[in-house]
């Protein structure tokens, strides 16, 4: 059933709530010739600096508030100056202009009338003939009123592409008084990242105001969405080559024009072409700058190095005493290492004692009076660590100090770098597979050489969500000193976990369904039964067999779209598990309802949302930034506010403005993907069908091994032991072990 759009002009009595940032707003509207005050009619939307006395028409629809009644849900606006001297004057008494009460206002309007606004804005000096303003002030006056008038003409002007004035406002605040023509001459600035519209937004408005679709505006801007598109897939670069029959493709141009704009992109410095074996690639500037970056430090840390201690294996052998412990040899060795040198990795699987090694290390570094930092890359990795460590462990983005810089949530700035390093003489950092290429130059740039560096993960797993393939480039770099643990403790050969984790990196299958097992696979033909068995297993037989809730099973898939992806799949558990109840708010953004209850994760870095951090319900520190990948709990919707509080599972509490919604998702299945460095107490996995590239071994091993204490797999079996034949990892572009060995030629 759709809404009856109504339009509606009137005063704005009443400013009622406002949120700066996005305009959101919810005012009282007196009808136009009813001024009757127990006629005003409520409205909410996005409204930029709305304010009392202005006169306006909206266009919407009517809803009814189970607390405050029949509502106006305002789709669009147009200000309209207000003509009489009533509703001047209270306009300029509302406060929309800093300087003017409602003395001030009362002089102003009974100097000049219903000529108020046209002196105001034309004749700004002729302010000054009223006792209390003096010129400048006056000026001050004009400027501020004439700002308003600016950002009213963008806002309508957007809206008319349906460019939301949440996006105008940020606009405005960007390019002020010169913001219309600068989009008339250029649309494509509203695809930079200051702004936030897509591409494709962009492209459609331009289109539509008739810019020639061999613009080089568009066409370099088109080149910039390719590469940024690459580089959200994982790629640090892209095949020159690629890059063009591609953004032929996209654009629908001669091949000659994407050259010329490459090579005006390279002039500008947005792009670097390099040439690496017999291919050129194609960087987005900073990308080439981190990966060369992060190359040279390394090496450079690598050489701070210690005296070899001639004791160093009595040493060991008190420790293990100490912490009533065995090393095996490769632990020894990554021990000693981690004594010595400037740099160095340790990797291993599940089961092969790396928190052990660690903790070794660790203690014999306190002994020896060092200052330790530890980190990881997300916030439950930082929690797992200190709890295995006993000593805190700061996110990598906390440990850097990171800081709000601009509008652009994707700009990220920290205050520890090369000016104010980390304070440590070591720093350990784990779960380094997950870290990607541009958070490992940050963490780099804060640390001075001297200090000495110790990265820890499981280089199997799969690479990190960001771009870059950081871990796995270091190793084969062959040039940074690695330790691989590969063998599997006693205890840890009594998890079918991990046994069968490491039989399928080996390519073999794995061992289904021992007795007293903590990994099962459910044998399930059709589609339709794979879904309800999931369901039955989330809902029903899992909580009552192993004594947890709900939330505390993770869904894992291969695949965000498909019958048994994460999308539809949260959709289903949806409305089993937090079933529509009148006791619990929820709200719809696109295509997805949020209620009250729901499980959801973070799915891009946002470096500026603001969190609170509470501990056993007791604040202990807030900060910025919430990361691809957290996981919290809707507690409470308020639309009149339009914004949420999510309870992240690390702590932090945040609150989610509605406009926001694009960076949440129901997460009561998530993708393989998306459950890096986590670890749940139970696990389940749709195995059933689905492209090559998605359903491999590396996938598979990354899945298995984010369960703590039971996995179950439903599905083919056929398909499960298809994963373990597949080795083929899905390839990344990414150079920096080249790098290493090309600047190692002249750093070391």
């Amino acid at each position: 059933m759709t809404q009856d759009t109504i339009e509606v002009e009137g005063t704005i009595e009443n400013v009622i709530y406002q949120n700066p940032e996005n305009g959101f707003t919810v005012f009282a509207m007196s009808k136009k010739g009813d001024r009757d005050k127990d006629n005003e009619t409520i409205c909410t939307g996005l409204l930029p600096k709305a304010t009392a006395g202005e006169d306006i028409k909206v266009v919407g629809y009517y809803v009814t508030h189970p607390s405050y009644g029949k509502q106006i849900s305002v789709t669009s606006f147009e200000k309209i100056q207000p003509t009489t001297e009533r509703g001047i004057e209270k306009y300029l008494a509302s406060g929309a202009i800093k300087g003017i009460g409602e003395k001030l206002a009362t002089k102003i309007v009974k100097k000049f009338g219903n000529q108020t606004l046209r002196i105001i804005e034309t004749e700004p000096n002729r302010l000054a003939e009223i006792t209390g303003i003096s010129l400048k002030k006056a000026k001050e006056i004009s400027g501020i009123y004439y700002e308003q008038i600016e950002l009213r003409n963008i806002t309508i002007y957007l809206g008319e592409h349906d460019i939301s004035p949440a996006y105008a406002l940020r606009l405005y605040k960007r390019y002020k008084g010169a913001a219309i023509e600068i989009v008339k001459e250029n649309p494509y600035v509203l695809s930079s990242d200051i702004i936030g519209v897509g591409f494709k937004t962009a492209d459609k408005i331009a289109l539509k105001l008739g810019v020639d679709i061999n613009s080089t505006f568009r066409i370099k801007a088109g080149i910039r969405y390719v590469l940024s598109q690459t580089v959200q897939n994982g790629h640090v670069c892209m095949e020159k080559e690629m890059l063009i029959e591609v953004s032929v493709e996209q654009l629908g141009v001669d091949k000659s024009l994407i050259d010329n704009c490459l090579l005006e992109l390279q002039m500008e410095k947005t792009i670097i072409q390099d040439k690496i074996e017999d291919k050129i690639v194609v960087y987005l500037n900073p990308f080439f700058y981190a990966e060369n970056y992060v190359a040279k430090k390394l090496l450079e840390l690598s050489k701070t190095t210690e005296e070899k201690n001639a004791n160093i294996q009595l040493e060991i052998d008190k420790t293990q005493d100490l912490l009533d412990i065995k090393l095996a040899g490769k632990q020894r060795d990554a021990v000693v290492q981690a004594m010595e040198q400037g740099v160095m990795v340790i990797t291993g699987g599940p089961g092969t004692g790396k928190t052990t090694t660690i903790n070794t290390i660790i203690t014999m570094l306190k002994n020896e009076g060092y200052e330790i930092q530890l980190a990881a890359p997300t916030g439950r990795a930082a929690k797992r660590m200190s709890e295995a460590t006993g000593m805190e462990a700061k996110t990598i983005h906390r440990l850097l100090e990171i800081e709000f810089l601009s509008e652009n949530a994707n700009r990220q700035s920290f205050s520890r770098n090369e000016d104010n390093p980390i304070e440590a003489d070591i720093i350990i950092v784990d779960e380094v597979s997950m870290v990607d290429l541009m958070l490992m130059q940050h963490l780099l740039k804060a640390i001075q050489l001297g200090t000495r560096l110790i990265l820890v993960g499981d280089v199997n797993q799969l690479p990190s969500v960001g771009a870059g393939n950081v871990l796995k480039d270091i190793i084969s770099s062959g040039l940074i000193g690695t330790v691989s643990l590969d063998e599997i403790f006693r205890q840890a050969r009594e998890s079918a976990i991990i046994m069968n984790a490491h039989r399928i990196l080996q390519g073999e299958l794995p061992i289904l369904n021992e007795k007293d097992s903590d990994f099962f696979f459910v044998k399930r033909l059709k589609m339709e039964e794979v879904i309800s068995t999931l369901v039955e297993l989330y809902t029903e037989r899992l909580p009552k067999y192993m004594g947890v809730d709900p939330k505390e099973i993770q869904i894992l898939t291969p695949m965000r779209k498909s019958q048994v992806g994460a999308l539809n799949l949260n959709q289903i558990l949806q409305n089993q598990i937090n079933k529509p109840d009148k006791s619990k708010k929820e709200y719809q953004y696109r295509n997805t309802i949020f209620r009250e209850g729901d499980k959801v994760m973070q799915i891009k870095n946002n470096y500026n949302l603001e969190w609170k951090l509470f501990e056993d319900g007791r604040y202990k520190d807030q900060g910025l930034g919430v990361f691809n990948g957290d996981e919290g709990e809707i507690v409470s919707i308020n639309k009149e506010a339009q914004n949420m509080q999510i309870n992240f599972y690390d702590g932090k509490v945040v609150r989610y403005d509605f406009t926001q919604l694009d960076e949440l998702e129901l997460s009561y299945a998530i993708t393989i993907h998306k459950s890096q460095g986590s670890e749940y107490k139970v696990v389940i996995v749709p195995v059933h069908s689905g492209p090559a590239m998605l359903l491999n071994r590396n996938l598979l091993y990354t899945a298995l091994t984010r369960a703590r204490n039971l996995a179950v797999f439903v599905g083919v079996e056929q398909t499960l032991f298809k994963m373990v034949e597949n080795d083929k990892e899905v390839h990344r572009y990414s150079f920096l072990n080249r790098r290493i060995l090309k600047l190692s030629e002249t750093v070391l």
